[in-house]
């Protein structure tokens, strides 16, 4: 058994909990000791954070290798075209190499809350929004995807990781959960080979 945060993390808030420059992070919105992100959330980006207190499962929880679906909602700058999202259904080439294939729909504009600063009144009115969902993890991934397709993000709200999804919750606000995490098949060999288990 583990225990998880589920944070709404608010924009322009770091996914750490200290800053030398002084800008906001989780320790405004966190208060266990001993609890840290198992994955981040770009300081200009919204949504889900999930955090942990077991080594062990946040490195499985952020790991790629794992490929747990995350999913977010991205509101684009201008109206996305079918031919743009087939090119994101199948993997663009960005800098550091193709992505894998992301699943990606339209979205009407769905019904969140308001960002401070909003996006610019002129690009809103003129923008369109998809719900996409990707296995990987790289640096500003989804922004340089959809820039690479020709329409830059506007706005970006994770909703969903792997099972773990933002549901009703505000930004900053946090909610607990104790889960069972099905041990690993490697640890499992060892155990059942009678192999030595590593020491905590």
């Amino acid at each position: 058994m583990a225990e998880l945060i589920l944070l709404n993390k608010p924009y322009r808030v770091l996914s750490q909990f200290t800053d030398p420059e002084g800008r906001a992070t989780l320790a405004t919105y966190v208060h266990r000791p001993g609890f840290y992100p198992a994955g981040r959330l770009d300081f200009d980006s919204e949504g889900l954070v999930v955090l942990c207190a077991d080594g062990a499962l946040q490195q499985r929880i952020s790991n790629p290798r794992q490929k747990l679906w995350k999913r977010y909602w991205l509101q684009l700058d201008g109206q996305i075209t079918d031919e743009a999202i087939s090119m994101l259904c199948h993997g663009v080439t960005l800098k550091d190499g193709p992505t894998r294939p992301a699943r990606v729909e339209r979205l009407a504009p769905p019904e969140v809350w308001k960002r401070t600063p909003p996006v610019a009144a002129h690009r809103d009115a003129g923008s369109s929004w998809i719900e996409i969902a990707i296995c990987e993890g790289r640096n500003r991934q989804l922004r340089r995807m959809a820039a690479a397709v020709g329409f830059p993000v506007l706005r970006l709200i994770r909703i969903a990781v792997g099972d773990w999804t933002l549901d009703s919750l505000a930004p900053g606000e946090s909610r607990t959960l104790t889960v069972h995490m099905p041990r690993s098949s490697a640890r499992q060999r060892r155990r059942h080979s009678g192999g030595p288990r590593r020491s905590r």
